[in-house]
């Protein structure tokens, strides 16, 4: 069966990513469908720590710092966008973030690498070196391990199951389609327009973009792309509600609006396994509750795992298909961070061809190895 109703642009995944860029994609006002898998799906959006993270972003590589930088500035605009037009609050905090340091040594020598990064983008790089003294007024619950933190005012948080209800809500409210429990397993062009075959089923549109995480591995070569990505997993856990205390998130422990505080930041290589383990929570915990030592007498209430879609460097892969004109790869593991900067300039390049300066070295041939 062919769904023949007119659709400008298909997105593959329904997740932060994908619908970032639907959502953009629509607000431009084009005809967008989103095709977006099953609850069964491993889903990177499921685990998202919710975090806008600018600091330590780009060390050697300044294009992806500014990219980070500009979505990062842009968030209020986005936030405000969405909750003028869902009334949902998607709970965006931006006081700054804060890497907590337990090694005088480690705080100086990122420093350093921070000052190097600053002088590669010809700016003076945006952070503070915190002593003990200095961090305790910002967050007085520290533990007498920690002895300082780089603090960056650009991050911030969101809540990251908000920041999605938003998108799609508001994907719906600017004319656009979403079709859920669908697994597209292939992708065919013919004369200019593209047929995605989901079971029984036949999407057809002039343009598509992946947006699929993982599954983009098998779905990019079908259109002459390339997505070398892999699953990285991640630990989380969740507290009960307590009195708010951390008003500046760090990168692995962060106060959501509603009071709970979430614990994570593992990083595993375990291929499609996104259950939890003890031995990895257990170490979770611990930092956690060195950092705030307040955390010990707190329960908690759930703990899942969540797989990463992540590169061989880590970066994203932005590419259009030159094999077939009009298919697109889109693939990172920052998608609460740079859902601005999807739904905007990224989105401009796929309407209209003109690549933003910043994503122009995110190809999936950086990967390839030449041999003589």
């Amino acid at each position: 069966m062919t769904d023949h109703r007119h659709i400008d642009t298909l997105v593959v995944g329904g997740g932060v990513v994908g619908m970032s860029i639907a959502y953009g994609l629509a607000r431009a006002g084009e005809a967008v469908c989103v095709l977006d898998g099953s609850d069964e799906a491993f889903r990177a959006s499921r685990g998202n720590f919710g975090l806008i993270w600018v600091q330590n972003k780009g060390l050697g590589r300044p294009a992806y710092a500014r990219w980070t930088m500009q979505s990062a500035r842009t968030w209020p605009l986005l936030a405000s966008e969405l909750q003028e037009l869902t009334g949902v609050d998607v709970e965006l905090r931006q006081p700054g973030g804060l890497s907590m340091g337990f090694d005088e040594k480690v705080l100086v020598a990122s420093s350093e690498k921070l000052n190097a990064l600053g002088k590669e983008l010809g700016i003076v790089y945006p952070y503070e070196r915190l002593d003990a003294d200095g961090l305790r007024k910002l967050t007085p619950e520290i533990g007498p391990d920690v002895v300082g933190a780089i603090y960056c005012p650009l991050d911030g948080h969101v809540s990251p199951l908000r920041t999605l209800r938003a998108l799609v809500q508001g994907f719906g409210l600017r004319g656009g389609r979403l079709v859920s429990g669908v697994h597209v397993d292939r992708v065919e062009c013919r004369g200019g327009e593209y047929r995605l075959h989901a079971g029984s089923k036949v999407y057809t549109a002039g343009r598509v973009v992946l947006a699929a995480g993982l599954a983009n591995r098998e779905l990019a070569p079908q259109v002459g792309l390339k997505a070398p990505i892999r699953p990285v997993r991640g630990q989380l856990l969740v507290s009960e509600r307590v009195q708010p205390f951390l008003h500046y998130p760090c990168h692995y422990v962060r106060q959501t609006g509603e009071g709970v505080v979430q614990i994570g930041d593992s990083k595993e290589e375990v291929g499609m396994d996104d259950s939890t383990t003890l031995g990895a929570l257990a170490r979770i915990a611990a930092r956690a509750t060195r950092t705030f030592p307040m955390l010990a007498n707190v329960n908690i209430v759930r703990t899942w795992g969540a797989l990463r879609v992540m590169s061989p460097d880590g970066y994203p892969i932005y590419q259009a298909s030159t094999e077939c004109p009009g298919a697109f790869v889109v693939t990172c593991h920052s998608g609460i961070t740079l859902a601005p900067a999807h739904a905007g300039p990224l989105v401009e390049w796929i309407r209209t061809g003109t690549e933003p300066a910043e994503i122009r070295g995110f190809k999936a041939e950086r990967f390839d190895v030449q041999i003589d």
